[in-house]
């Protein structure tokens, strides 16, 4: 038997704390992640978290699942309006942060020679549609990058076009029509990672079909675990999906192994979210998962700008040995220094004074 899933109608819902951790631990794979990029550039076969970007993946199939669990029993009592008020309320004061994070360090760059080159034009147009988390992928020194002040903004703008689908259609679904929703999404993620070889678009201009599809097939195999009930049966150490989350990321990268990777994104991250959902922990480690949940948006949405300094300082000097791990080590602490104080003294009371305004 499947256990049953909380009723999102209840009144006292219970905390997932182990999903907030699963966030967190996304959150920081992602943060080192991007450092290894800089320093392992299109290698990933010796990066060592050489599927750190699946955590993307991931994100996407937790946020149906959440969703679902947070509106499917309501949306129709609250409306259209008063849900993507609280998307926006809940998403886009961060957006605001980071884009205007990226563009003073777009601007004041010390290691580009020309970082006005693109024209003032062309960085205030960006500056203004990405504060919108509209795309814009015509800077320099960006590679493309669908929002070149704060890349990881790109799955923020598939994730708006889910919560969209969702308030549209999906929670419209019954179990059976959303499950027959999966496969579509699930034949094009495969389609897309035959043609690129691997699960990694989405981020940058040539690659916009595969970001389509990741969230496409994620965000309804979450939503549908949640409606299925698909809560792993029995109650598990917290240990356990914490330690398949990270096997995903650092599982070996091999070259053109998009069947692999396919079936990592298909089967192990619904797996790993059930069990989540199942997990239990002690009371110090739910304190410790209930903050990593709280800082994992922040952080996301923060520290993309330090990357790309870092990037440029590393091609400039080539930094090796304990020079190399000192200086990641005081980059990672600092992010989480921003991403704390973000949370604390800007994300959290801007959304206070918007809800008691707005709601």
């Amino acid at each position: 038997m499947i256990k049953q899933a909380p009723s999102v109608t209840s009144s006292a819902k219970p905390h997932y704390a182990v999903l907030d951790g699963l966030r967190g631990v996304a959150a920081l794979t992602i943060l080192v992640f991007h450092y290894l990029e800089m320093i392992y550039p299109d290698d990933y076969e010796t990066n060592w978290l050489g599927h750190g970007f699946l955590a993307v993946d991931f994100f996407f199939c937790l946020s149906g699942f959440v969703i679902g669990y947070a509106y499917d029993g309501r949306i129709q009592q609250i409306g259209l309006r008063s849900f993507f008020t609280n998307r926006l309320i809940r998403l886009h004061p961060l957006v605001i942060v980071g884009t205007i994070i990226g563009f003073i360090g777009y601007i004041s760059n010390p290691l580009i020679d020309a970082p006005l080159a693109s024209g003032w034009k062309a960085i205030l147009t960006g500056t203004v549609l990405s504060l919108l988390l509209l795309p814009y992928s015509s800077l320099l020194y960006r590679g493309g990058g669908l929002f070149p002040f704060n890349t990881p903004s790109w799955s923020l703008f598939f994730e708006y076009i889910a919560n969209i689908v969702y308030a549209l259609v999906l929670y419209r679904l019954n179990k059976f029509w959303l499950s027959i929703a999966t496969l579509p999404g699930a034949g094009f993620l495969i389609y897309c990672a035959q043609e690129s070889g691997w699960v990694i678009g989405g981020w940058d201009k040539t690659s916009v079909p595969d970001g389509f599809a990741r969230v496409a097939y994620s965000f309804t195999a979450g939503l549908l675990l949640f409606r299925l009930n698909g809560v792993f049966p029995r109650p598990v150490p917290a240990w356990i999906p914490i330690l398949l989350q990270l096997g995903l990321f650092f599982f070996p990268h091999v070259d053109k192994d998009w069947i692999t990777e396919s079936l990592l994104v298909l089967l192990l991250c619904p797996l790993i979210l059930s069990l989540g959902a199942a997990a239990k922990a002690s009371p110090g480690t739910t304190r410790l998962l209930d903050f990593l949940g709280k800082l994992s948006y922040p952080l996301y949405m923060t520290h993309i700008t330090t990357v790309w300094i870092f990037g440029d300082y590393y091609n400039a000097h080539h930094p090796g040995g304990w020079e190399l791990i000192t200086i990641v080590s005081l980059l990672i602490v600092f992010n989480l220094l921003v991403a704390w104080i973000t949370m604390k003294w800007i994300d959290e009371p801007i959304r206070s004074w918007l809800k008691k305004k707005f709601i």
